[in-house]
């Protein structure tokens, strides 16, 4: 993949950058750790502006948000907490839960999607909570492109100071994304589990 993420660029220029983070936030398997840095090393060789760098990777990382931004605005508060009490018994889920949820996001969620934007492996999921609690668009973008422009930052410089070893920033970066993934996936499986519990108490 780092070929064809260099070939793009190559071939693009800083139009390349701006396409491949954008497909990086709708299709994750595209890593920003590797696109980013990639483009870090492109400046470090003079063939690109390390500014320009940074400012199409944040351009593309905040429209990337966009489209599951929008699926979570569609589906909506509403029809979730409806589903929620129709099927989610089967999975210990209310309609309750899910305003609880939205109430959270309410209160937390500038900064969820501030930092948010910087953690590898739920950067681009965030988007969805974002739509469905109906986070007004500017505060979001406003959010985004601060947490995304940080990032693209940090992974530019990386890849401009390690210049043809740019490629270990992915190394280093890849292990601690699924790491961080796997955390999220045990603990909503600790949530699950003890509502169940509770839930058996009760009965």
């Amino acid at each position: 993949m780092a070929e064809w993420v260099q070939n793009l660029m190559d071939s693009m220029g800083y139009l390349g950058i701006l396409l491949l983070m954008i497909l990086e936030n709708v299709f994750p398997p595209i890593p920003s750790e590797l696109i980013m840095p990639s483009a870090g090393f492109a400046a470090s060789r003079g063939d690109m502006n390390i500014f320009m760098v940074v400012a199409m990777g944040t351009l593309g990382s905040v429209l990337g948000t966009l489209p599951l931004y929008y699926v979570g605005r569609a589906f909506g508060e509403e029809r979730l907490v409806a589903w929620a009490d129709k099927y989610g018994k089967w999975l210990t889920l209310s309609g309750k839960d899910i305003r609880k949820a939205d109430d959270w996001f309410d209160r937390h969620g500038a900064g969820a999607v501030l930092f948010g934007r910087m953690v590898p492996g739920i950067r681009s999921l965030l988007s969805l909570p974002a739509g469905m609690s109906e986070m007004p668009l500017p505060r979001f973008l406003l959010y985004s492109a601060i947490g995304s422009g940080l990032w693209a930052s940090a992974l530019a410089g990386a890849g401009y100071l390690l210049g043809e070893n740019y490629d270990r920033v992915e190394g280093y970066i890849g292990p601690a994304s699924r790491i961080i993934l796997a955390v999220v996936v045990v603990a909503a499986v600790v949530w699950f589990l003890r509502r169940k519990r509770a839930q058996g108490a009760k009965a």
